[in-house]
């Protein structure tokens, strides 16, 4: 049976903060995220919400793969011209926006993925290309966010899967999409005008480092608190407290809470 996605409905709240906004839905593609950066350097970089029910070529920060099967999860990209005064934070606000909006036992891991009890749930993974309009530098932002919504093999995963039907037994993906959509869609906005900043006591709300024992793939450990007004993660060394900014930098927990 086919996907019912409500197109129309989602562009209809969406339109009136992205004058412009389109959605397209497609049955396969290699990744929505390649597709709309290789669209913003041939120029296209009107506000378009990207859907693909299967992905062949899934990309992850630092260069992971993001395994999609049809119906197993929600993979869309985002795509819209944006130009915030300082860019600290993006992955943060969108990591925040769709934990809030898909159920409150979702906690996020710094700097974009969204957890819930250790094991990863979502992937966050944003990029950026240039143009110029009128002699004025532009930059479009493509925003791609990957959600297991069924059980998955963790045959060579790092951190453990989570499955948003655990939490949701009904969930479907249109149902997913249209309730994270519109609360992201005016996220951006607000993050254009004031930054991250707004979104600090949101995020630390639901940081699954917080109070933690953590290990830096850089050789750093010490004890994550939170995150800064420009979202660098901030972790107390033996040599005091250090500020992450570098989303390079991989972080992961080796205590719980307290530790």
């Amino acid at each position: 049976m086919a996907v019912r996605w409500n197109a129309e409905s989602l562009w209809q709240q969406v339109v009136p903060l992205w004058p412009g906004f389109t959605v397209e839905v497609l049955p396969e593609i290699d990744s929505t995220n390649t597709e709309l950066m290789r669209r913003a350097r041939a120029g296209q970089t009107d506000p378009v919400l990207l859907v693909a029910e299967r992905q062949t070529a899934g990309r992850g920060r630092l260069g992971r793969q993001w395994q999609s099967a049809a119906g197993a999860s929600l993979t869309f990209s985002l795509g819209v011209p944006l130009a915030p005064a300082d860019w600290s934070g993006l992955s943060l606000v969108v990591g925040t926006v769709v934990a809030e909006a898909l159920h409150p036992a979702i906690q996020l891991k710094w700097p974009n993925d969204l957890w819930v009890e250790d094991r990863k749930l979502a992937g966050i993974l944003i990029e950026t290309a240039n143009w110029s309009s009128g002699g004025v530098a532009q930059r479009y932002a493509v925003i791609g966010v990957g959600i297991n919504l069924l059980p998955r093999d963790a045959e060579g995963l790092s951190t453990p899967p989570a499955c948003l039907q655990d939490l949701w037994s009904e969930v479907q993906a249109p149902d997913a999409l249209a309730r994270l959509m519109p609360p992201l869609a005016q996220a951006l906005r607000d993050f254009e005008q004031h930054g991250f900043a707004p979104f600090q006591t949101r995020f630390m709300a639901r940081d699954a480092l917080r109070d933690r024992a953590v290990a830096l793939s850089d050789g750093t450990a010490g004890t994550a608190h939170g995150v800064a007004a420009d979202g660098a993660l901030l972790v107390h060394t033996l040599r005091g407290m250090q500020t992450i900014t570098s989303s390079e930098v991989s972080v992961r927990p080796t205590g719980k809470e307290g530790a």
